[in-house]
This record gives C-alpha cells, structure tokens and sequence, in this order.
C-alpha cells in the first residue's frame, strides 16, 4: 500500500500477518470474531477470514480490536516500521478525533495535518503529541517532517550569527524564545570550541592523526546536534 494514500484507503494491514498471529495462539477465526465482540466490537460471520484472505481490509477501530483479541501489537499486524504521523497514531491504538482532544485541536485540523504532512501545532501541541506518540521532541520533528529544516537551521545558527536565528527558529519550533535563545548560545560555544582547537593544532603543525580526531569529534557531535539542542531547551524551560 502508498503510505501517502493509507488515510484514503484504510490502515496498512497484512492479512499474512493477522493469520500468524491467530495461528500462534491457536484460535479459530470464529473464536477470533468472538472476542472481537466481547471487546465490543461485534463483526458479521466470516468477516476475520475475508480480512485474512485480503478481500476485505479492517476499518482503524476494527484494527484496534483485532489486535487486542491476537494479544498482538497493532504494529505487527500492519507490517510496518511506524513513520508517519499516522502511523504512529496507529500504533499507540489512538483514533483521530481521540488524539485531536488530548492535543485541543479541532478534529479537521489535525486530520489535515495528516494527509497534508504540515504540522501547525504550537509548543503545547507538539510536546502533547510527543508524549502520546511514545516520540522524543527530535523523533516527532522527523515524523512530521521537520527534522531535516531543523538541522539545517540549526547548523546555520551555530556556524554563523545565532542571535539573528532565535525568533526564526522560535517562531517555526513553537519554543519560547528565551529557550531557544539558551540553547543556540551553548551550541554556538560548544561549536566555537571545535574550531579553535582544529585551528590551534593547524597552527602549531600538529600530527594528521590529531587534526583527524578533532574533525571525527565535530562530525559526532553535529549528528547529536537536534538532540543536543532539545535538552538544552528542556534544560533552559527548566
């Protein structure tokens, strides 16, 4: 299935995997509808085997319920390694609207922000949607994606003049100024200090194995940069 066309067509769902998974606890397809309704979730005859035969494809809650009657995570029974937004929602058994109410967004709104992949949540929002999503604040960045501007924004910051980035940066995280502004000034430090080593030891004619560890400690400590940067701001919100 297109991930871009799952929110037209249904959840992902492999009806190979939600045969193995009934298999594996020996119940019938039957047995398998009967808990199901237990669950409060009562389907016609047959229904559990057209999903296994791929001719018909569970709605989201019918998804929810299969996998609590499996004892299977939601994740297993879509096959897939959750990364969208709405994978993720998938996976934590959250509907729509339910998710829209814990983060005080009108459903559309969220729903939009789905099938457009451009989140438009404030601070609040987004640390609400990290927090139901199982997500850190780097890692739900990436599943809206917005973690390669990060990057790059943040790069720029510490490279350059990273006063001038503070509201841009503020105003396109949701972050209060003033914690951004903490955090950019510790990575501008912290990068400065790169530099300055890597210059001195070019200076003084230090050995390549030397100037090598320097660049090998820059190029570790840049990949932590978004991480880095968010426990600065947690740090500074302190």
């Amino acid at each position: 299935m297109n991930r871009d066309d799952a929110h037209v067509s249904g959840p992902p769902f492999s009806p190979a995997e939600a045969r193995a998974a009934r298999l594996r606890i020996g119940m019938t397809t039957d047995q398998v509808a009967a808990a199901m309704a237990q669950l409060g979730m009562g389907q016609p005859a047959g229904l559990v085997e057209a999903w296994e035969l791929g001719t018909r494809a569970p709605s989201e809650i019918q998804l929810f319920a299969l996998a609590d009657a499996l004892w299977c995570p939601t994740p297993v029974l879509m096959a897939v390694r959750p990364r969208s937004l709405q994978e993720h929602r998938l996976a934590r058994q959250l509907t729509r609207e339910r998710l829209a109410h814990r983060l005080g967004m009108e459903p559309h709104v969220y729903a939009r922000a789905e099938t457009e992949h451009h989140w438009t949540g404030d601070e609040q929002q987004t640390r609400v949607l990290a927090e139901a999503l199982g997500l850190q604040p780097d890692e739900v960045l990436d599943v809206i994606g917005q973690g390669t501007e990060l990057i790059e924004r943040l790069k720029q910051a510490v490279e350059g003049r990273w006063k001038s980035h503070v509201g841009p940066l503020a105003d396109f995280l949701g972050v209060d100024e003033k914690h951004v502004a903490y955090a950019l000034r510790v990575l501008h430090q912290e990068y400065a200090q790169f530099t300055e080593r890597y210059m001195g030891h070019l200076v003084a004619r230090s050995g390549d194995s030397r100037l090598k560890e320097i660049a090998t400690e820059r190029a570790r400590w840049l990949r932590r940069l978004p991480e880095h940067f968010w426990e600065l701001a947690d740090r500074a919100g302190a």
